[in-house]
């Protein structure tokens, strides 16, 4: 592509269609965020790939949803279809706090303007498609519709809702990373197919009128509970979710299907993970990696953050309960070239504003590049939700010497001043020991050159919580990880006169916490001379381990019950232990503390336990 392609941004309205000369497009994308032309952007993603494949695409970013519907319109009718897309978040989220209370700005927005999407957006975007086109095929994907594929349980109306299939009316759903699929999708319309014809393709979702089994079980086919049913038996809900996470795992999984009404949710087996090539053309394609020029003398915070930053790999092997990374993304790495992430360095040295620091090099995981099973035939008969809970697998390559070698040669680019490390880490995989040599000094080597070289003065991580109880259920290490990563950090800043900080990331009201155990983490924390500033109160997600045991109140996997602070009293209640260490907290603390029996513990948290 020449530089005059790379300044090129898909048409956004009217009037550009017309300076391209364009009558009409094959493929219309709406999206719920503004239109950032930036790998980090999915929607700006599919449309590059799109174009790549030599489609004609135009954007339109958080269209007006309360008019007359002239947004809808004005790029007419596709000839291929309508793509839709939430955004980057799913819109609940981007909308609500944990409280359910209304958020007053969205980083996805010009000017953080919140306010610019409606709740669902996935729904209310394909009513309106299908209302003024009906016979138009229209493809939905992002993290929304990806993680509401299957009925789920939906925290902000607190019901269980239907898949996104049946509320949206939508042709056909794309889950996950979708470039493999979308292209895929493409060659069979190409080839003369409909869009029933992509009903065969690895990583798509549909609604069947008829049950694909047709009374024949088949082997590569599981079929879940009916919706109506896991709606009203709570032990069926928690089943059904440990399949779905089971197969969303696995390297080889099967086809799900699951009853709804009289209609049949089918969803096939995902494609396998990207190669590292895959990976590198996806990053290579022209990205202009601005917002669009309507937004001129705008800013969309979300941009800002990511703007000087580079993403190494994608993936993730962790498995932690609460989070949608290994669902959306998948557990396994895939990790791009080191020439691949040299040239994007490169890009953004040449970019306005750049002062040679990158803000960012990492991913998901920001420790996790270019590491995976040494065995991929074991992992891919595999049937571990995390590769390193409740201990880190022998099959797992945890070599940090790539990514160190990484980072040397990024920072010996005349153009790079520093490179920090502003996604989370994995000190679990620092710390971990092989028994081979080479291996475990370059976890030695790859602490030190991260906490001397690569921390902007303040280093993110998440222990998440102290309780062994509440950590098993989050699939997040023992405390003691925690404390001995802690201890080294201090004596690598001690060695070399730094004065940097860890910053620990909690979360209160997680299913299995208790207020006694947020109790012992306030001590457990105040003992470290931690004053907590990095603290949420848990958020169920759809499609997580962690929003199933709140919706249920059991675990999936042993059907036992557990403890679940719902009511916003007993989850402001586990919040406010968090700071201890404000004036304003103490009464309510201390009255907490002996309603539980602990005034061991308000002794340890107050000077001589006055309350």
């Amino acid at each position: 592509m020449d530089s005059r392609q790379q300044k090129t941004f898909l048409p956004t309205s009217k009037k550009e269609l017309l300076q391209l000369g364009w009558d009409c497009v094959d493929v219309v994308l709406f999206s719920g965020d503004a239109y950032v032309d930036h790998p980090s952007f999915g929607a700006a993603v599919i449309g590059r790939v799109l174009e790549a494949v030599g489609l004609k695409v135009a954007i339109v970013p958080q269209p007006n949803w309360r008019d007359d519907f002239r947004d809808f319109k004005k790029m007419g009718k596709p000839r291929l279809f309508f793509a839709v897309s939430a955004g980057a978040m799913d819109s609940m989220v981007n909308h609500y706090t944990a409280n359910r209370r209304l958020r007053s700005d969205d980083a996805y927005s010009p000017n953080g303007q919140a306010g610019l999407r409606p709740d669902y957006t996935t729904v209310v975007y394909v009513n309106i498609l299908k209302k003024l086109y009906p016979d138009t095929p229209v493809l939905i994907g992002g993290i929304e519709a990806s993680l509401r594929r299957f009925s789920h349980y939906d925290y902000w109306s607190d019901s269980f809702k239907r898949s996104v299939l049946v509320d949206s009316g939508a042709d056909l759903l794309v889950y996950g990373m979708g470039e493999q699929a979308i292209e895929k999708i493409v060659d069979t319309l190409r080839a003369g197919g409909s869009f029933s014809d992509c009903r065969t393709i690895p990583q798509v979702a549909y609604l069947s009128d008829k049950d694909p089994e047709q009374g024949q079980k088949h082997e590569e086919t599981i079929r879940l509970p009916a919706h109506e049913s896991c709606a009203a038996d709570k032990r069926l809900s928690a089943a059904a979710f440990r399949t779905v996470e089971e197969e969303s795992n696995s390297w080889r999984a099967k086809r799900i299907i699951q009853p709804t009404g009289d209609r049949f949710v089918v969803v096939n087996p995902p494609f396998p993970p990207m190669t590292t090539a895959q990976l590198d053309r996806v990053h290579a394609l022209p990205f202009t990696r601005e917002p669009h020029p309507r937004y001129a003398g705008k800013n969309i915070p979300a941009f800002e953050m990511i703007r000087f930053s580079v993403n190494t790999h994608r993936g993730c092997f962790g498995g932690c309960a609460f989070c949608t990374i290994s669902v959306h993304q998948g557990k396994f790495i895939t990790s791009r070239s080191v020439e691949s992430v040299l040239d994007e360095v490169r890009l953004i040295s040449r970019m306005p504003h750049f002062s040679g620091y990158l803000t960012d090099l990492g991913g998901p995981s920001a420790n996790m590049y270019q590491m995976g099973g040494k065995n991929l035939d074991l992992c891919k008969k595999c049937r571990r939700l995390s590769c390193i809970f409740p201990r880190i697998c022998t099959n797992l390559n945890t070599n940090h010497a790539p990514l160190l070698a990484l980072y040397k040669t990024v920072d010996a680019l005349p153009a790079i001043k520093k490179s920090f490390i502003g996604s989370g880490i994995r000190y679990d995989l620092i710390l971990h020991r092989t028994n081979i040599l080479s291996v475990d000094r370059a976890a030695d080597m790859y602490a030190e050159e991260l906490i001397k070289n690569h921390v902007s003065g303040r280093l993110k991580v998440a222990p998440e919580h102290t309780s062994a109880a509440t950590l098993r259920a989050m699939r997040k290490p023992e405390f003691d990880c925690f404390i001995r990563f802690n201890k080294l950090f201090d004596k690598i800043n001690r060695r070399y006169s730094l004065r940097q900080q860890l910053v620990p990331y909690f979360i209160s009201s997680h299913p299995c916490c208790t207020l006694n155990d947020m109790a012992e983490l306030a001590v457990e924390t105040k003992q470290l001379n931690f004053k907590l500033e990095q603290v949420q109160d848990f958020t169920p997600t759809p499609m997580t381990l962690a929003t199933e045991m709140y919706h249920t109140s059991l675990d999936p996997y042993t059907q036992q019950r557990i403890y679940v602070a719902r009511t916003a009293a007993q989850k402001l209640a586990q919040r406010q232990f968090f700071f201890w260490y404000k004036p304003e907290y103490r009464a309510k603390i201390v009255a907490v503390l002996r309603m539980l029996k602990r005034p061991d513990l308000i002794t340890k948290l107050f000077d001589r336990g006055r309350g």
